[in-house]
């Protein structure tokens, strides 16, 4: 995500005077709302686990995350980008690609 839309994610809520109401535990609370709405999308779709024909209820419920997931890294003091990169190195450890390329088997199983 680039700094232009965070700040209009954090301008959003400043200009609401809501940033009194976002302590960690209650993003985290409504991050994992919205993640569960994410998933709603898909409930009841037996094979179709694409729902191409839902793509835009996905944006939206995506971006709920998203958007929750930036307000949680700013009260935390977070850098989104510094965070993410170093779990994805932790993570490369985790899942070199000799051991994991083609399956979905958890780390602990390579």
């Amino acid at each position: 995500m680039n700094q232009n839309t965070v700040n209009m994610i954090l301008k959003f809520r400043d200009d609401r005077d809501w940033k009194q109401f976002h302590n960690p535990k209650d993003l985290a609370i409504s991050i994992s709302l919205e993640a569960a709405e994410l998933l709603e999308v898909f409930q009841w779709s037996g094979t179709d686990v694409v729902c191409v024909e839902k793509k835009d209820k996905i944006a939206e419920e995506l971006a709920d995350v998203l958007v929750y997931c930036t307000l949680m890294a700013d009260t935390c003091g977070l850098d989104m980008d510094e965070i993410v990169q170093k779990k994805m190195k932790m993570n490369s450890k985790k899942y070199p690609v000799a051991k994991a390329k083609g399956k979905s088997d958890k780390y602990s199983r390579l």
